[in-house]
Formats: C-alpha cells, sequence, structure tokens
C-alpha cells in the first residue's frame, strides 16, 4: 500500500477511535451535552421575542446563527487538542513515525469534524420542537446547510491548527478564546448585524463567523427573513468568496506552519513543558 494512503487510513481510525472515546469518558461527554444544552435553553426563553417591527421570532433569527458558531467554533477546538497534543508528547511520537504528522493531523480533523456534527445534532433536533418559523420542509434548504458546514469546516479548522502551533501550553489558549468570543459578539449571531453601527459590521464581515451564521440563515429561514440582513440579500456568491479566501489561506499557511512546528520538537522541549507543568501545579 502506498505509504500515504497508509497514513490517511491510519489517521481515519484513530480519528474514529477517538471520537468513540470523547462519547464514553465522562468529563468530555458532559462537555459535548452542555454547550448545546445551553445553547437550547436559550432559544426557549427567545422563541416567542420579536425582532423590532418585522415580526420574525428572534428564536428562528439565532437558531441557524448558533450552527455556524458552532461550526465556526472547531478551530478553537482543534488548536486546544494540537496544542495539549504538542504539550504531552502526542506530536513527538507522531513525528518519529514516518508519515505520522499526516496520519495524525487525518486523525485530528476526524475527531473534531465528528464531535462537532454530534453536538450539531444534539442541538438541532430539540431546538427545532422549540423553535417555530423555520424553512424546514424543502430538501434545498438541508443541501445549503451541508455545503456551508462543509466550505465553513475547511476554512476554520486549518486555522485551529496555525493558532494550535503557535500556542506552547494549554493554559495559554485563554488568548485565544476571549478574541474569538469578542468576534462571536459582534457576528449576528445573537441579534441581526443590522442593528450594530457600519464600523462593527464591517470588521465582522472579515471574519468567517459571520459568514458561517449568514449561510445557515440562509438554509434555514424563509425568503422573506431576508429583509433583517445586510442588502437583503442571502449572499450565498460573498459567503463562497470570503470562506474560500480563509479556506485556501488556511490551507496554504497551516502545512509549512505545523511542519516547522515539528521540527522545533524533541524531547528536551516536551521534559521542560511538563515540568513548567508541573511546577505550576
Amino acid at each position: 500500500m502506498n505509504p500515504t494512503a497508509r497514513a490517511w487510513r491510519i489517521g481515519w481510525s484513530r480519528g474514529l477511535i477517538e471520537l468513540r472515546q470523547s462519547f464514553t469518558n465522562g468529563e468530555e461527554l458532559f462537555s459535548h451535552f452542555l454547550w448545546p444544552v445551553l445553547m437550547v435553553t436559550t432559544l426557549f426563553f427567545l422563541r416567542d421575542v420579536s425582532f423590532g417591527q418585522t415580526g420574525f421570532a428572534l428564536g428562528a433569527l439565532v437558531l441557524p446563527s448558533i450552527l455556524g458558531m458552532n461550526a465556526a467554533m472547531s478551530m478553537v477546538s482543534m488548536s486546544q487538542q494540537l496544542t495539549a497534543d504538542r504539550e504531552d508528547g502526542t506530536l513527538l511520537r507522531a513525528k518519529a513515525t514516518p508519515h505520522g504528522m499526516v496520519g495524525y493531523l487525518i486523525g485530528r480533523i476526524v475527531s473534531v469534524s465528528g464531535g462537532l456534527l454530534a453536538d450539531l445534532a444534539i442541538f438541532l433536533i430539540p431546538a427545532l420542537f422549540i423553535v417555530s418559523g423555520l424553512a424546514i420542509g424543502d430538501l434545498t434548504a438541508w443541501l445549503t446547510l451541508v455545503w456551508v458546514l462543509a466550505l465553513g469546516l475547511v476554512a476554520t479548522l486549518p486555522i485551529g491548527a496555525v493558532l494550535g502551533s503557535i500556542f506552547t501550553s494549554a493554559r495559554s489558549q485563554g488568548l485565544l478564546t476571549l478574541p474569538v468570543l469578542g468576534v462571536i459578539a459582534i457576528s449576528g449571531i445573537f441579534y441581526p448585524i443590522a442593528a450594530l453601527p457600519v464600523w462593527v459590521q464591517v470588521i465582522a464581515q472579515v471574519f468567517p463567523i459571520y459568514w458561517l451564521g449568514l449561510g445557515m440563515r440562509s438554509a434555514l429561514l424563509p425568503d422573506s427573513a431576508v429583509t433583517v440582513e445586510l442588502g437583503d440579500s442571502w449572499r450565498h456568491l460573498e459567503t463562497i468568496a470570503v470562506l474560500g479566501v480563509w479556506a485556501v489561506l488556511g490551507l496554504l499557511v497551516a502545512p509549512v506552519v505545523l511542519r516547522r512546528m515539528a521540527r522545533r520538537e524533541s524531547g528536551t522541549s516536551v521534559a521542560r513543558r511538563r515540568e513548567k507543568a508541573l511546577r505550576r501545579v
């Protein structure tokens, strides 16, 4: 078998094993349900709230936005897991194996993507019974949901790999989480972006979180809901363009950064990080 193909097969198997383990471990299982349950609770209180004079339920506007936000947060999960693996020596062991970095990266992509899909299902299934006014009876809606989600993952997971290569310890991940939460706050997830100042709208549209939310809203909301969006349009072409640019940049930069990070890994650096961690404890 071709060595690269074998690395892909091993990575796929590794990712499925890690995904299965995440649903048999109590702490990880709790984390899978915590965020979806909190978001479903939020939707429950927003289900009868109208957005301004539009007559649209705020809960219906927020539900697809939350799907887009969770998809974008996959880059945080990727970054956190890669940093943790770097700290405990997992990356060093992968580096020492022929085509090990390829297998490791494929495994991480499979486990993070699979965990995200499970989390989205845990959130979406009960949310559909709580929120009304969604256009979920049309096959086109679900096809749009699929391509937006797929393109969003390609745009965000490489970014997460780059960020995970930059941070040297799991404790430093807080430096990433706070800016991401700030971008979420201005991306029209919990309130339409049209209600924000123009300069804030411009900043939000640079990042993929806004476009993922917009794409999800275009999939699940009726056509009449487009009136609350900028320019009264779902802007599918712009969504593809912006997410595509992020995807290309990530796919070009991530392999270079990962290779450089892997070259710097050694038994000494891993031991040094473990010693620092023990001193903190």
